[in-house]
Parts: C-alpha cells; structure tokens; sequence
C-alpha cells in the first residue's frame, strides 16, 4: 500500500462489536430516497481493518469500458448468500443491522461485497447498485473501515451533491429509491491518504 493506515486515538476498543442503532439519523433525499447515518457505530473498527487486511482473499479486476479493458481501481472481495463471513465481527454487524431493517426492508441484508481502498489513487466512478435484480427501492449499508474517504451521492437528474466523509466504523446507509434515483461515488483525492476498507451489506440478487 502506498500510505501507512493512522488508527483513530477515538478507538481506544481493541475487540471489534457493534454500538446501539438507537442513535442513528436518517436524512430525507428527492425522488423517495433516503439516508440513515451513524459516525463511529463499530467499536474497535481500527482492529477489524486490521484483521481484515490480512485474512480477506482480495483480488483485482479487469473490465471493459468504452472499448477498452481497464483496471479496476481497487480490490475486490465478495461473499454470497449462505457464505461465511471471513471475520465474527462481520457477522455480528449483520445480525445488528438485520435487526434493525428486516421490519422495514422485508428480507436479510445477506450478501457482503469489500472494497480496498489502498490510497487516494483507488476511487468508484459514479454508479447506482443496479446491475442485479430490478427493485425500485432497497437498502444497501456501507460500513467503513480505516482512514476516512469522502463518498458523494448526487441525484441522477441533476442537483445539489452531497459529500460525507466516513471512515473508522462510521455507519452510512443508503435507503428507499436511491440506488434508482441517486447515484454515488468515491472520487479520486490528490491529498495523502491511508487505505479504507468499505463492506457493503445488500439483499440477495442487489449488486
């Protein structure tokens, strides 16, 4: 990794677990989205970046854009319906957040994908998670890991940008329509950076 990752003196939890969703704020966007957000949610979130670093299988893609196939500017790793979590502190963050959304979303947050940001070079273009199953409205919680990024979200048919920065352990989710009338992105930043680590819990079939 280019950067060196700085541990928040926050931290000070060295067990990974989650805190109490009680606290959470949710935000109304246009067009029926919304965004639910809790700073600082995982307890000894800089410890599970660590272990996590180490023991996940990351890899990296190509893909095809505009006739051409390019790198994709970070690793990947990804856990399927009915797959094991590669840490118990992972499964705990989902037990938590299912309790919390089942009632409102009407099925398990079941799959993980993980993103490793190495440096401020690793970036996501802007995209809504829509390459899967067609629903118009669904959840997809970010939990964020290591040193903090900032993450855009902006309306498809034009408006003002929001930016929130997240990084160790903060909680960001994103709600309603969103993934079909919003899109995000984590741009490019020329400002020394260490690495992030985004896990994303989606419903079956939501990529």
């Amino acid at each position: 990794m280019a950067s060196a990752f700085q541990p928040s003196l926050l931290d000070v939890s060295q067990e990974p677990g989650t805190g109490d969703l009680t606290g959470i704020r949710r935000t109304p966007l246009v067009h029926g989205a919304w965004l639910d957000s809790l700073p600082g949610w995982v307890r000894g979130a800089d410890a599970l970046f660590e272990r996590l670093v180490e023991v996940v299988p990351w890899h990296a893609e190509r893909r095809t854009m505009y006739d051409q196939v390019v790198d994709v500017p970070r690793l990947l790793s990804y856990y399927g319906k009915g797959q094991d979590l590669p840490d118990p502190a992972l499964e705990e963050i989902r037990r938590a957040l299912d309790d919390y959304y089942l009632p409102e979303l009407g099925e398990s947050l079941c799959t993980a994908g993980l993103c490793l940001y190495r440096d401020g070079r690793d970036s996501v273009a802007w995209h809504g998670d829509t390459s899967g199953r067609r629903v118009s409205r669904t959840i997809v919680a970010i939990v964020s890991l290591g040193s903090p990024r900032a993450l855009l979200l902006r309306p498809r048919t034009g408006g003002r940008t929001l930016r929130c920065v997240v990084g160790h352990g903060d909680l960001l989710v994103m709600g309603g329509t969103c993934q079909r009338s919003w899109l995000h992105a984590v741009p490019k930043t020329a400002k020394p950076t260490g690495p992030r680590i985004s896990v994303q819990f989606r419903p079956f079939g939501v990529r």
